[in-house]
């Protein structure tokens, strides 16, 4: 049973892999549609997991509020549409959630709210930063700032780099958080996940500091080592925080998985809680510091 369960768990993994690799490096509408598709049957999950609680969401609402989020998101990073407008989608969603609620036959409680605008900002803002991280490049810095060696292809954009980096960071932190854990593991780190360990969370900002500390030697940075291994540091804290945040949400829900779309792993949102505040992270780390780094 064990073997079958993690040659699954692998498969799974495997593939969740290739096509993240496959989506990031068509970038996009296509890393948009594939976001979108994800965003969607992770949302799903999560509103399963309010409604076990008593908490009755406003679901449909909120999915299409987080794909006008996403679509929009994507429409400003192309230049379709002005800063203003996208920055206004996130507010007026929010209302729009807020009045559905209020016309329902049964008036929202503060929980209905409370849930349906965490949805949109836990699955629809934080992930559109993947957009925007995705499409950086040297136009949002000084003029004249090399960011990549010279060398390197040409299809290889800043944006499609630094969004493997943090996907790299992430998965470092995962694994280095497993078997740092499994092998030295000793104090519990939160009574909301009994299988995380303090020496497990050690050994994964170590691997996520080693992978950013590398990262950051590629590029054309001042203190690329440093810097790349603070963001590695703050990489791998919120990666820690989202696995926490939805396993808090699945201790009160009363449910070991949030779902069961891949087999080892779960639902969607187990596969992604890492990956859902760390790109907002890298984004304006590297949107705030990078102007000043050029060697």
């Amino acid at each position: 049973m064990g073997s079958v369960f993690f040659r699954n768990r692998f498969l799974s993994g495997l593939w969740a892999g290739v096509f993240g690799i496959l989506v990031v490096g068509l970038g996009g509408w296509w890393f948009t549609l594939a976001l979108g598709v994800i965003v969607h049957l992770a949302l799903l999950e999560f509103f399963r997991m309010a409604q076990f609680t008593g908490i009755r969401p406003a679901t449909k609402t909120t999915l299409v509020a987080c794909h006008l989020l996403l679509i929009s998101t994507q429409c400003g990073v192309n230049g379709v549409l002005s800063g203003e407008l996208t920055s206004a989608v996130l507010p007026l969603s929010g209302a729009a959630i807020c009045g559905w609620l209020l016309l329902q036959p049964v008036t929202g409680s503060i929980a209905d709210i409370a849930a349906s605008i965490f949805g949109l900002f836990y699955l629809g803002f934080l992930p559109s930063h993947w957009l925007k991280l995705r499409s950086l490049s040297g136009i949002e810095f000084k003029q004249g700032l090399h960011l990549l060696p010279l060398d390197w292809p040409a299809f290889a954009s800043f944006g499609m780099v630094i969004t493997f980096m943090a996907c790299l960071m992430i998965v470092a932190a995962d694994i280095g958080s497993y078997f740092f854990g499994l092998s030295f593991g000793r104090h519990s780190l939160s009574p909301i996940s009994p299988g995380k360990t303090v020496e497990g969370a050690i050994g994964g900002f170590l691997c996520a500091m080693a992978i950013g500390a590398i990262s950051g030697e590629l590029f054309k940075l001042k203190l690329g080592f440093l810097i790349g291994g603070f963001l590695g540091a703050f990489v791998a804290l919120f990666a820690l925080v989202g696995d926490l945040t939805e396993s808090m949400m699945k201790r009160n829900a009363g449910l070991k998985d949030s779902g069961d779309v891949l087999p080892g792993h779960g639902g969607i949102l187990d596969r992604i809680d890492s990956y859902l505040f760390t790109p907002a992270v890298v984004y304006y780390v590297v949107i705030l510091l990078m102007p000043f780094l050029n060697r």
